[in-house]
């Protein structure tokens, strides 16, 4: 079985995007499109790695991603946050509340694949 994904993004065609590219490269990817309860589904999934959307119905990448980063048991759980906003603000404000990597949107299918192997060796 490949390395675990759960991707939280609320864009189908983007979702199916990164999903495809995923699958090809043996991921298993789950997806979740409701930032609501996004903290709970990660805690049910347990995922080597999560791609987490800023703008979330229900509640923003943000807030999840500080709600993981209090939490001992997801601390260290490698985030890459996708954003259609891709100022040095947004991206800032990101990684000071803990995010792995940033990555803003369009961005190249070979990229997110590179980034989320630099992020998870084997």
């Amino acid at each position: 079985m490949g390395r675990h994904v759960l991707l939280i993004e609320d864009e189908p065609h983007i979702a199916e995007a990164i999903r495809f590219l995923l699958d090809r490269e043996g991921w298993v990817v789950t997806s979740h499109s409701d930032g609501a309860d996004a903290v709970e589904m990660i805690k049910r999934a347990s995922p080597d790695i999560v791609i987490l959307d800023l703008l979330l119905p229900g509640r923003s990448g943000h807030e999840i991603l500080t709600d993981l980063r209090v939490d001992p048991a997801f601390a260290t759980l490698p985030v890459l946050v996708l954003s259609a906003r891709g100022s040095a603000d947004t991206r800032a404000r990101v990684e000071q509340a803990g995010a792995s990597r940033f990555m803003a949107k369009p961005f190249a299918n070979d990229e997110i694949v590179a980034t989320l192997r630099q992020m998870t060796p084997a």
